[in-house]
């Protein structure tokens, strides 16, 4: 039954498990749900939840931690475009970076992190207090831990000038940061009385919600952080949950085996899995995952075109769904080139239209050729293609 993502908030809540793991495409509202789970479990005074990109209340800091896209608003550049030498990742001020670094001076043991998923010569440097002037002569302070500049290192004791890195990398540095204060927040409840911890500002932390860390991660990387969390998940031993989303297959794979085994005090049966799908009118369903095996993301990329087809809603990301099972399929059987499984006419060639309307349909810098409509002749294309993926292959038909 389809509900409104604040009713599947109230589904999550509800499940009292300790950790619900959610797969959904990108834009179905991964992090809407974020932000109506927070206000589910702290409600801001307005109603409306905090911003994100601001100091959160202290109710929000003390029930719920999360981290989303707009966790990564807390960090933004500083070009120097005037003398293009000293790009800095400045930090806005908040709690979240302030106890990690300034409380716990774990700065470290972020920086270990982040190589450990990057480039071990890729160096974060955070800075010390200091004075700067501006242009029109004003001495003003600069507080600690507020900015961060990176570095290659040499090998030696030189290392290069400051670099502007990747988004990826800057996605990845601020997921290290989190990761270094989870480590501590479960640290310090893992303690079992309050009055033997070093800090109570965490007695009252009832979720976790984390929302997407694998941005632009290589799997090894990626399958190394889906590790990581999986064995601090099972190291907690307080009552707080954990609320995990994901628009990445490997990455949901990865931790529905690592939380599918008993570990300590961690129990495989306070672990639920989930697919959210959105409906065109708005509304959403959380789908309940098999508990016996975990998600194969081409089975369902292939339900999901073929259910368009019988209901003949046929979109252009069909297309790339059916891209996304061709390239999996080729590299699992050994061929060179996702084309080579398209069905070939008498004598022995493929159709080029149909590599081409796949391509077209699945990627960005052909916008300018795109229509805004699917024409009937690329619908028959597409439920022609499936039909002969199914027949070559032999994949396995649904009953019924």
């Amino acid at each position: 039954m389809s509900k409104t993502l604040v009713e599947i908030t109230q589904k999550l809540k509800d499940a009292n498990k300790k950790v619900q793991l959610i797969y959904a495409f990108n834009g179905t509202g991964k992090t809407r749900l974020s932000r109506a789970f927070k206000q589910l479990i702290a409600p801001s005074a307005d109603g409306n939840g905090d911003d994100e990109a601001s100091e959160p209340t202290e109710l929000t800091r003390n029930k719920i931690l999360y981290y989303n896209a707009f966790t990564e608003d807390l960090f933004y550049w500083d070009n120097d475009l005037k003398l293009d030498a000293e790009p800095k990742l400045k930090i806005q001020p908040n709690t979240f970076t302030d106890w990690v670094l300034k409380d716990q001076g774990q700065d470290q043991r972020i920086i270990t992190t982040f190589q450990r998923y990057t480039n071990d010569k890729l160096t974060p440097r955070f800075n010390e207090e200091y004075k700067t002037t501006d242009e029109a002569g004003k001495d003003s302070s600069v507080r600690a831990f507020s900015e961060v500049t990176f570095s290659l290192e040499r090998g030696n004791d030189e290392h290069s000038g400051n670099l502007k890195i990747s988004k990826g990398e800057e996605s990845n540095f601020i997921w290290s940061i989190f990761y270094t204060l989870l480590e501590q927040v479960i640290d310090v409840l893992n303690v079992p009385e309050s009055v033997d911890r070093e800090t109570n500002v965490f007695d009252l932390l009832e979720y976790i919600f984390i929302d997407d860390p694998v941005s632009s991660l290589d799997e090894n990387h990626l399958i190394e952080l889906a590790v990581d969390l999986a064995q601090l998940i099972k190291s907690t031993e307080s009552d707080v949950k954990f609320v995990i989303t994901t628009h990445n297959p490997l990455f949901y794979n990865v931790l529905h085996n690592e939380l599918s085994n008993d570990a300590g005090s961690y129990k495989r049966r306070d672990f639920e899995k989930y697919r959210l799908v959105k409906f065109d009118d708005g509304t959403y369903e959380l789908i309940s995952q098999p508990n016996d095996s975990p998600f194969s993301y081409h089975l369902f990329l292939k339900s999901e075109i073929e259910k368009a087809i019988a209901s003949g809603q046929i979109s252009k990301y069909h297309f790339n769904f059916l891209r996304n099972i061709l390239e999996k399929t080729s590299t699992f059987l050994g061929y060179n080139k996702w084309g080579d499984l398209l069905p070939r006419t008498d004598d022995g060639k493929i159709n080029p239209y149909e590599t081409r309307i796949i391509n077209i349909s699945s990627h960005s810098k052909h916008a300018g050729e795109e229509v805004a409509e699917l024409t009937e002749d690329d619908k028959r294309v597409l439920r022609y293609l499936v039909n002969e993926l199914n027949s070559m292959y032999r994949f396995q038909q649904p009953e019924g």
